[in-house]
């Protein structure tokens, strides 16, 4: 139990969208807890918004949030450092600037994309970052004409490792893009995946729905073949290859790197084993949240911020009881929702276990989307 001379200490790795919902869920439940984020920076990057880079709509400055002030509202303790392996079944955290001892850990730190496929330094993956969408707009900035491939892969032994719904994003928004400039004309764009089903993860309405737009938007498709390898100017694959002047992939998503240095349990993807509750099996008062943990559910959960928010309710509250020693089993939703936005109109998609939904493209989910973006980054700043 917590006292005003022992607090309890719990320590929450990763300042992503999966360790800042846990913090703010713990010091709901206690007040009085010592929280510390060990993470290489104090601020948040909003990744959801890098989509609006390459066409102006947003900057680098509008999607890096500096965390002082919500450490400062919350209490939390900040080490600036990267995780590099725990020790005493999770008590101790091993760091880049020295050990960090807990009472309770969170594991928050995102997931890895899976860099095997031979070629790979000759594409862009849009979600490592703010840098690489950065590079996609002075890119297209440069390109006069040509060939633009955007695609994605998964994971095969983790159906749900995949982040697909920006590559979608990226496409549509491109080629929108390079209407408004008058130039799309003189470009070639091509959408490739493995899968003769992209995106079925959102629903099979939602695949269809995705296709036609595609076709009604001009854009050629290559599906249904195994990705072999890239070159600088082409995509090859099991089908067939085509050229391809500036090319954006999404790989599937694996663990971190420092997972390989601990003994946490693995999911067959390399993912943190995870039960219902988000307990990590076989250690005591350890939680993982979001992209870093492979949870029970249907293959289509998504890796995204609203899952990870949902996720956190639920590991908050069943740590907090861990530390109190009583019994909890609380659990979470399963939900995907996400708008699929082409610069100034988007797709609405939800779905659930029970229903699937989607919403013809309007302006109104654009703005539904950036409203959303306000809301979510008010409580950080």
């Amino acid at each position: 139990m917590t006292t005003a001379q022992n607090p309890r200490h719990i320590v929450v790795l990763g300042a992503g969208f999966a360790g800042l919902s846990t913090i703010r869920e713990l010091r709901r439940r206690d007040p009085a807890a010592q929280i510390t984020l060990v993470a290489p920076r104090p601020e948040l990057h909003y990744l959801p918004g890098i989509i609006w880079i390459p066409s102006g709509l947003r900057r680098r400055e509008d999607l890096i949030v500096p965390l002082d002030g919500f450490l400062q509202r919350q209490r939390v303790r900040f080490v600036p450092a990267e995780v590099t392996g725990l020790a005493d079944n999770g008590r101790t955290v091993q760091t880049s600037t020295g050990d960090v001892v807990n009472d309770g850990l969170v594991l928050a730190t995102g997931g890895r994309f899976i860099k095997k496929l031979p070629g790979i330094e000759h594409a862009i993956t849009p979600c490592e970052g703010i840098s690489a969408a950065e590079r996609i707009r002075d890119r297209l900035r440069e390109m006069t004409g040509g060939t633009i491939a955007v695609g994605f892969a998964g994971n095969p032994n983790e159906p749900s490792a995949v982040r697909g719904g920006p590559m979608f994003e990226f496409l549509f928004g491109i080629d929108e893009q390079l209407k408004r400039e008058g130039r799309r004309q003189h470009f070639d764009l091509v959408f490739f995946n493995p899968s003769s089903e992209p995106g079925n993860r959102l629903g099979m309405k939602t695949v269809k729905h995705l296709l036609r737009e595609m076709e009604r938007r001009g854009i050629r498709t290559h599906l249904g073949h195994k990705l072999v390898r890239f070159e600088a100017d082409q995509v090859v694959t099991e089908g067939g290859s085509f050229a391809a002047d500036l090319i954006l992939f999404m790989p599937g998503m694996t663990g971190n790197t420092w997972f390989d240095a601990t003994t946490l349990p693995r999911s067959p993807g390399g993912l943190v084993q995870a039960d219902a509750h988000c307990r990590v099996p076989g250690f005591e008062r350890v939680v993982v949240v979001g992209d870093s943990g492979s949870f029970p559910g249907p293959d289509w959960m998504p890796k995204q911020a609203h899952m990870a928010d949902l996720q956190a309710k639920a590991a908050a509250a069943n740590l907090i009881a861990d530390l109190d020693g009583r019994p909890s089993s609380e659990t979470f939703r399963v939900e995907l929702i996400c708008i699929v936005d082409a610069i100034d109109h988007g797709t609405l998609v939800w779905r659930t276990p029970q229903r699937n939904v989607l919403l013809p493209s309007t302006r109104l989910f654009h703005w539904a989307k950036r409203g959303f973006e306000w809301n979510y980054l008010r409580q950080y700043r």
